[in-house]
């Protein structure tokens, strides 16, 4: 199976587990949708969870260089933490998804240990991105970035969350407009 068929198999899975979560991954209905025999994923993920790791694994890691790249991209960062909501409403606009690491931390109890570890990946990777540009943007003392990072990562994924329970983008816009109204995020 070709590299091809990896990175196929990935966006699939990325799609669906943006939809479904990690229960509703199968190999299946994976394979179906890339047309593909299921057997075949087995060549690069011989498991439900090697394939949920991977998948969440890249999620991360994505997120992570989108972040950076979008700080490096602009020296200011104010402007990145204005940004940053952007990163959320984009699985909104794809169909009414939501993070895929925030379904799979709803899932947590559910999830395999090397799954558990990518979602905590997520999170990790996107409090000390805040947390740094907080910092940097001079909202608050390095002290106090952290506990105002994780806030600001908390209130973005529960306003995605309330916003895909309504199927309503312009709810997740009013959230984050009401965060920078209250100073939670920087206006």
């Amino acid at each position: 199976m070709s590299s091809n068929s990896k990175e196929a198999i990935l966006a699939a899975a990325r799609t669906i587990a943006q939809a479904h979560g990690y229960s509703g991954l199968n190999f299946r209905d994976l394979a179906e949708e890339v047309g593909i025999r299921a057997a075949s994923i087995y060549h690069h993920f011989p498991s439900k969870a090697d394939l949920a790791a991977a998948v969440a694994k890249r999620y991360w890691e994505d997120s992570a260089a989108y972040l950076e790249a979008l700080l490096t991209e602009t020296s200011d960062p104010a402007r990145c933490l204005r940004q940053y909501p952007e990163t959320f409403r984009w699985a909104l606009e794809n169909d009414n998804r939501i993070c895929l690491c925030s379904f799979m931390a709803a899932e947590y109890d559910d999830l395999p240990e090397p799954v558990k570890k990518e979602v905590q990946n997520f999170a990790d990777v996107n409090v000390a991105w805040l947390s740094k540009v907080l910092s940097a943007a001079g909202v608050v003392s390095s002290e106090e970035s952290e506990a105002r990072a994780r806030a600001i990562y908390a209130a973005i994924a529960g306003a995605q969350l309330m916003a895909r329970s309504r199927s309503d983008i312009s709810l997740y816009d009013k959230l984050i407009a009401s965060y920078r109204v209250v100073g939670l995020l920087p206006d």
